[in-house]
């Protein structure tokens, strides 16, 4: 099988088997690419349909800061000695004083975002322009099928990232007017209008709202709903940030489901909610616009907000909003409606030849067991590993950047069939199972 590619021109001999192959380059397959690049005994690929690494261009508005350490980044948290690390990336540019004079509090995402794209410029394991259109399963092997060809591996890893979710009020209205956050950055600055809703509350929301109040001189009416019970800051202290630990992930994977959902829950803010300094920024810019500048724009801040229904309005749009404070239900209009409502993991297109043979949970998400694999009635041999697929069934640091090093080095040793990577859990500050319960500790590796 031969596969021919713009880039890197990754040729394939026709019997020989990946070890791995990779659907989708983002910072999770990245992460996995950059450390399998010094283990010569796997041979993996890793394969991107777009031409160039490009992390959440739609997202990338000005200012926009980093909510985790840039020592979290492809790595640095299970082999510091990599040269595919943040400050490799610093040295190299010759930037590593100036970045550390600036004294960032946060690490401007832009600046990692060309950490990323340094590091997929760079490896030889990674193909860009290739297209994956199929993913079949054959005897004791899976068959890659692009537009020019086809590889064959023991193992796929999904790394296509997360999907923008969209409610189902909002499907049938999107377009120039109605869009996702994903889309800000293209979108807003030909946003002419007077009067925007933007919907959600955690740092997206927070930072479309910032970049209105900036830089529309339009704008007369803003409406920010949330559904959370205020405005509220992201927990980023030291104790709540044990969340994003891997004794965290081992404790959390003794739970059951329904405790698993507890917990997450009650750990949210230490992922979804708004840095002190977007949240400082809004304000003052309200204060600016209303005592000093005399702009007269209504900013309504609305939280306990639920969006229950939207309609067709002239021009524009009538929102029906439930206040879940007092229950009672309010009317707001709009001009344009900007939805800061996350993201959802979904199959890519690319496997629906073998979603019958995927193990689903009730709320119908791929399941995920301990090892990061998908539960499918195929071959033990041939496992699908899933990235930024775990928030519900290994906890909310899943879905961030702060322990994807972890979890690629723990595919990496079930790859091996040995701890290639020493990690062993490290003395947690934090007490999360009963008094003599084990975690599953090393157990997490897969029965090879």
């Amino acid at each position: 099988m031969t596969a021919m590619f713009a880039n890197n021109d990754h040729l394939r001999q026709p019997n020989e088997t990946l070890d791995l192959a990779g659907i989708g380059v983002g910072p999770s397959n990245l992460s996995l690419a950059a450390l399998l690049d010094s283990v010569e005994q796997v041979k993996a690929h890793f394969y991107e349909r777009r031409a160039s690494f490009d992390w959440h261009p739609g997202m990338m508005l000005p200012d926009v800061e980093l909510q985790s350490s840039y020592l979290k980044d492809l790595v640095t948290p299970v082999m510091p000695t990599n040269p595919w690390s943040f400050v490799a990336y610093l040295v190299a540019h010759k930037r590593l004083y100036a970045f550390l004079n600036a004294h960032y509090d946060a690490v401007p995402r832009r600046e990692f975002a060309q950490y990323l794209a340094w590091v997929a410029g760079q490896l030889d394991n990674v193909s860009f322009d290739a297209t994956v259109r199929e993913v079949k399963h054959e005897k004791d092997r899976f068959v890659v099928q692009f537009d020019n060809g086809s590889v064959a591996a023991k193992n796929i890893v999904l790394g296509t990232g997360t999907s923008p979710f969209v409610p189902s009020w909002a499907t049938p209205f999107l377009g120039e007017r109605c869009f996702h956050n994903s889309e800000a950055k293209f979108r807003l600055p030909d946003l002419d209008v007077k009067r925007v809703a933007v919907i959600g509350g955690g740092q997206s929301g927070g930072e479309v709202v910032e970049s209105l109040l900036n830089a529309k001189a339009g704008l007369k009416e803003l409406n920010w709903f949330s559904r959370r019970h205020n405005f509220e800051p992201i927990n980023d202290t030291a104790f709540s940030n044990q969340v994003f630990s891997p004794e965290y992930v081992y404790a959390y994977l003794n739970l059951n489901n329904d405790q698993k959902l507890e917990a997450l829950k009650a750990s949210i803010l230490t992922s979804d909610g708004l840095s002190h300094s977007t949240i400082n920024s809004i304000y003052r810019r309200l204060y600016s616009l209303r005592y000093l500048e005399g702009r007269d724009i209504e900013a309504k801040l609305s939280p306990n907000r639920d969006v229950i229904q939207v309609e067709a309005d002239k021009d524009g749009y009538r929102l029906i909003v439930r206040n879940r404070f007092d229950g009672g239900v309010e009317v707001a209009h709009a001009d344009a409606i900007i939805l800061a409502t996350g993201y959802q993991f979904k199959l890519p297109e690319a496997l629906s030849g073998l979603q019958d043979r995927i193990q689903f949970d009730r709320n119908s998400r791929p399941a995920l067991n301990d090892e990061y694999c998908l539960n499918w009635n195929g071959p033990k041999q041939n496992r699908i590993f899933a990235q930024n697929a775990g928030r519900y069934s290994h906890g909310i640091a899943d879905s961030q950047l702060s322990l994807m090093a972890w979890r690629s080095a723990h595919i990496i040793n079930s790859l091996t069939g040995q701890e290639h990577f020493d990690l062993e859990p490290h003395d947690s500050q934090v007490n999360w199972l009963s008094s003599g319960h084990e975690t599953l500790g090393q157990s997490i590796a897969v029965d090879y």
